[in-house]
């Protein structure tokens, strides 16, 4: 019985990496239109 507990735990904190990965994927992708697009309103340089 331990084993399947183990696999449970195993597959929980495998699915949490991955949803942790996905979040900061996404964050970094968005980063850059939101950057573009202040610097537009703010009629900026890069």
């Amino acid at each position: 019985m331990s084993l399947l507990g183990l696999s449970i735990t195993t597959l929980a904190a495998l699915n949490f990496e991955v949803i942790f990965q996905l979040t900061m994927l996404a964050m970094i992708i968005l980063a850059g239109p939101i950057i573009v697009g202040l610097l537009v309103l703010r009629g900026g340089d890069l």
